[in-house]
């Protein structure tokens, strides 16, 4: 094995909490990802093993030499999942007889390497040529039942290639494609899984323009697949389709250049997109896949008034889309009403950039509206004004710099928002329900929420000013 590759694996933090659990254990073999990673000189985090005994069995032996937490990950391939400090380790039992049988059932010739647990600098398990595949920077599939034997390998090959910038293999692409239609078969929560990693990953556009090539998008992206070739008004240059993913490329760039747009709230803009949200994806992560799903209403609301188009309820459309879409795909509801919320409300902000300078009034509604999204959409509205370049009214430069300019307003409103928490009435509404003379119900709750909006805008600082500008409400 090369020093590097040694090197690293033996490292890893994961890699010695096994070798310490399971020194006694003969037949345990780092494999797939860890390897290859290590291969390619990458930091080492989490870890395959595949043993020669129960996964359960070494899962907990793992898991109490750690003082870590065993659990069963998947009934389907009998994987275990160990809990480190800041890792984890999965565990499966070995398939067939040797680990040489056992690799020719991997997905592709990169992740069907093993080094033995026991001695990391001991000579690779190689026998499908992955190294040499992964120096020649080549993704080909293990055998040509690879993509048969398990479809979402079709995704996981756009999604490798497009993250770790290889080729795929041409008998590759065409085993792939063959099996493209079954890619959607396997469970929604191993769709999401792939698509995750896909989208969060370092090439995103790439990994989305690899699943056309391979043909799996309208299997399991139909939504997507239904925007190509949807014409648009002329403030768009694009098509529904390429526009989606122009936002999706600007809101690459925009992440790269928080300041820009954000100015100096720029570092707390930064630690919001990096705060876990659900399903292992940061509120980061859930932006770019907002950004993919956010126009998947335009189809069914697409109209014509004269020569002009239009999409009058496509983000109420899109949110009910995008539902469907997390039902299916098994997110949590967390994230479904997160992409919902995004796909909502992105039109919001556009329709205010004529008012500027936003009262205190309209600022406070906008907020109130989008919590809790508000500084994640505003985001969104700035890489969807910057993919409209058409020759239409709102596509002008002056038009757009007036977005850019009440975005970057409005993302210091959202993270003041977000920090002191929204405005609340200087009365429990109780007390002022007595202070009325009026019972508890909708009429109250109207004036609670003007209480509100004052407080926002200044007007309202007092328990005696609530009282007074409340009884001036009734």
């Amino acid at each position: 094995m090369s020093a590097p590759l040694a090197d690293s694996l033996a490292a890893a933090p994961a890699v010695r909490a096994a070798r310490d659990s399971l020194d006694a254990l003969d037949g345990v073999w780092v494999v797939g990802g860890a390897v290859r990673d290590a291969a390619l000189g990458r930091a080492v985090v989490d870890v395959d093993l595949a043993v020669a005994v129960e996964a359960s069995d070494a899962a907990r032996d793992l898991a109490r030499g750690v003082g870590g937490t065993a659990f069963s990950l998947s009934e389907e391939f009998g994987t275990w999942r160990v809990l480190g400090p800041s890792w984890h380790i999965d565990v499966t039992a070995l398939r067939g007889e040797s680990i040489e049988h056992d690799l020719a059932l991997r997905d592709f010739t990169i992740n069907s390497v093993a080094v033995p647990l026991a001695d990391p600098a001991a000579a690779p398990v190689d026998p499908r040529g992955g190294l040499a595949d992964l120096d020649a920077r080549i993704l080909r599939a293990t055998s040509p039942s690879s993509f048969a034997d398990d479809p979402l390998r079709v995704l996981r090959a756009a999604r490798l290639a497009s993250a770790m910038g290889l080729e795929l293999d041409g008998e590759t692409v065409e085993l792939a494609r063959a099996m493209a239609e079954r890619a959607a078969e396997p469970a929604g929560e191993r769709q999401l899984g792939e698509l995750r990693l896909l989208i969060t990953g370092d090439d995103p556009i790439r990994g989305l323009e690899l699943m056309d090539e391979l043909g799996a998008t309208g299997a399991v992206l139909p939504e997507l697949e239904a925007l190509r070739g949807v014409e648009q008004n002329p403030n768009h240059h694009l098509d529904v389709h390429s526009h989606t993913i122009e936002v999706l490329r600007q809101l690459l760039e925009v992440e790269s250049d928080l300041e820009r747009f954000a100015g100096e709230r720029a570092p707390e803009v930064a630690e919001l997109l990096d705060e876990p949200l659900a399903d292992e994806l940061t509120r980061g992560g859930a932006l770019r896949f907002g950004a993919v799903v956010h126009d998947f209403g335009k189809p069914a609301t697409r109209g014509v008034h004269g020569d002009y188009i239009t999409f009058i309820g496509h983000d109420r459309e899109g949110a009910a889309i995008v539902g469907g879409l997390c039902e299916r795909l098994k997110t949590s509801r967390r994230l479904a009403r997160q992409l919902q919320d995004l796909t909502f409300h992105h039109l919001r902000l556009g329709f205010l950039v004529r008012e500027r300078p936003l009262s205190r009034r309209r600022e406070y509604e906008y907020l109130r509206d989008t919590d809790p999204v508000a500084a994640d959409v505003t985001l969104l509205t700035v890489a969807d004004r910057l993919a409209a370049r058409g020759q239409g009214p709102i596509a002008g430069p002056e038009m757009v710099q007036a977005h850019l300019d009440l975005a970057r307003e409005m993302l210091a409103a959202a993270l003041d928002w977000r920090r002191d928490g929204p405005p609340r009435s200087p009365i429990p509404g109780d007390e002022l329900a007595a202070e009325l003379g009026i019972e508890p119900g909708p009429e109250l709750g109207r004036i609670i929420g003007e209480l509100e909006a004052a407080v926002y805008t200044g007007d309202v600082s007092s328990r005696e000013e609530a009282v007074t500008f409340a009884r001036g409400l009734v």
